[in-house]
């Protein structure tokens, strides 16, 4: 960051104002331009003063973000519209009370819950977070063949990644239809090599910008065909991935391209920045395409082309892990300070419980450390800025890996948090300020799904 000094003039600015003396010299040249050189290093102390102070200071490190609705709900004639504070919903739906036809609207909310199931996690105790996430992500779905990642302004989008972890959750929680809408998304808008734009418009007409095309797109889409396949019987497992097989064939082309040779792709991963240096989360996430592509041609009776790829992931991963340590930072072979989600894309559920944790897991727990933001939450990674914003995100998908591990205590806790820092009518923020205020957008989805998924984990677990 460029540090300006204050618009002083310098040559006419008195001694006391400079905070130092002037320093006379023989010769009037000489000692006016010392007498500036003199002035102008005092300038600096006293901006590099203020500086410090300013980072010293209680307020320092604590951005503030304005949370932009309380959530969305159903009014009139069932139109999705941002709530406020104010507005009165009925119990445990996403119905405004006054709608006209608030009966009905609540009647068809819970018949969709019914369909399903809403996996409960005892350590909640009565809170309703897991079916208002469910509930969410419907909403965030309406009109729509996938989950927009947020309900309007710059998140009214389709991201791939967030795309995936909507259609597991759905899948897990019993609604099959709504999954599979999803995937038939993704097949349609999936370039004919494989690959995916960062975000699309949720017509699946084209693309809102000139952003880059994203690498892990494909990876999370292979994933979560393979996850939602795992949902279903035999029969309705393979119908769906012969329904889906173009999405199927063309991940496989590009995955395997891309994790051939010894270097490793770059690309943009979740932090939407431009790349010139690979990092961990992109190749985490094509190593968890390559093994979850395996899984889907082995359901479809194709082994050798599992084989193939079930190959490449052993030696993807091993080549993967060996450059990534000891930091398994951000960047492969950045310190462990920078460590980021990326580490847990390498560990179930992305990656299968075969394959061995070896130093990723003891790297992991160390990583949620560095990541631990002052509300208790977690930051996209260890070298982001340090505002005191925790992410959703971010928190509500490692502790999906920390229930996936088996690590019930940690994930409970990560649940609470987000139970806790929910706005007033319920909604999963994207982020949450320092003190604890919800802020940006809500609801979430990738958070709503991720905190859904991470709640089936427990579920399964339950004693």
């Amino acid at each position: 960051m460029t540090v300006l000094a204050p618009a002083i003039p310098v040559a006419d600015a008195p001694p006391a104002a400079l905070g130092g003396a002037v320093a006379v010299l023989p010769g009037h040249g000489r000692r006016h331009a010392v007498a500036c050189e003199a002035r102008l290093l005092a300038v600096i102390g006293l901006v590099l003063l203020v500086l410090v102070g300013v980072a010293a200071r209680p307020g320092a490190g604590r951005a503030v973000v304005p949370l932009l609705q309380q959530g969305i709900a159903v009014g009139a004639g069932g139109r999705v519209q941002p709530v406020s504070e104010n507005d009165r919903l009925v119990p445990g739906t996403r119905v405004l009370a006054d709608a006209p036809d608030a009966p009905a609207l609540v009647a068809a909310q819970r018949a969709w819950l019914a369909t399903g199931t809403v996996p409960r996690v005892p350590e909640l105790g009565a809170s309703t977070m897991i079916s208002d996430a469910l509930l969410d992500l419907d909403l965030l779905s309406a009109g729509h063949r996938a989950a927009t990642a947020g309900w309007d302004g710059p998140w009214a989008y389709v991201w791939p990644r967030d795309s995936a972890f909507v259609a597991v959750a759905l899948a897990r929680t019993g609604h099959p239809a709504e999954a599979l809408s999803t995937l038939a998304y993704l097949e349609h808008v999936q370039g004919s090599d494989g690959s995916f734009q960062a975000r699309y418009l949720p017509d699946r007409s084209t693309t809102p910008d000139a952003r880059r095309a994203q690498l892990d797109g494909t990876g999370w889409a292979a994933w979560a065909l393979d996850q939602t396949a795992t949902t279903l019987p035999g029969p309705a497992a393979r119908a769906l991935l012969d329904q889906r097989r173009a999405l199927l064939t063309r991940s496989t082309s590009l995955l395997l391209a891309r994790t051939a040779g010894p270097g490793f792709p770059v690309s943009s991963d979740y932090w939407e920045v431009d790349e010139h240096r690979p990092t961990l989360a992109t190749s985490a996430v094509l190593l968890a395409g390559l093994t979850s592509a395996a899984a889907c041609w082995n359901r479809l009776g194709d082994h050798a082309t599992a084989a193939r790829l079930t190959a490449r992931a052993v030696a993807f991963r091993a080549r993967l892990v060996g450059t990534a340590t000891p930091g398994f930072g951000r960047h492969l072979g950045d310190p462990a300070g920078t460590a980021d989600l990326g580490l847990a894309f390498l560990l179930p559920p992305f990656a299968p419980a075969t394959a061995g944790p070896g130093p990723v897991l003891p790297a992991w727990r160390t990583s949620l450390a560095t990541m631990a933001r002052p509300s208790g939450g977690l930051a996209p990674g260890g070298g982001w800025k340090s505002d005191g914003i925790s992410w959703t995100p971010t928190t509500a998908t490692e502790a999906m890996t920390a229930a996936a591990l088996g690590d019930r205590a940690e994930a409970v806790r990560l649940l609470r948090w987000i139970d806790a820092h929910r706005t007033a009518q319920g909604a999963i923020p994207e982020k949450v300020l320092w003190n604890g205020q919800p802020a940006s957008v809500a609801p979430l989805g990738w958070s709503a799904a991720a905190v859904v998924i991470t709640a089936t984990e427990l579920a399964g677990t339950a004693s």
